[in-house]
């Protein structure tokens, strides 16, 4: 079934955070994820802040969790460290 990793971000560094940027894309390709969106948010409802939101698609929530315990997700996570603030979320689908 697929899932889908929500993350809400607070970028501080915008140099460092797009080294992040480029190393995690293709790792999360190799787990079976795709960016489906990203950007600012528009608000229907209720309060908004200025933070960014992406979506990724993977095939199974199995899959996001298999990148996010990778060891090769480690050394990529720490290219983030003080660059941003993040929220991060899996969501299986219906």
């Amino acid at each position: 079934m697929t899932a889908y990793m929500i993350v809400q971000s607070r970028i501080i560094d915008e140099a460092q955070y797009g080294k992040y940027r480029q190393a995690v894309m293709p790792l999360i390709e190799r787990f079976g994820g795709r960016n489906v969106r990203g950007g600012t948010v528009e608000l229907l409802e209720g309060r908004q802040d200025d933070r960014r939101m992406a979506l990724f698609e993977f095939p199974a929530l199995e899959a996001i969790h298999a990148f996010w315990t990778s060891p090769d997700y480690v050394p990529v996570k720490e290219l983030r460290r003080g660059a941003a603030e993040l929220e991060i979320w899996a969501v299986p689908g219906l």
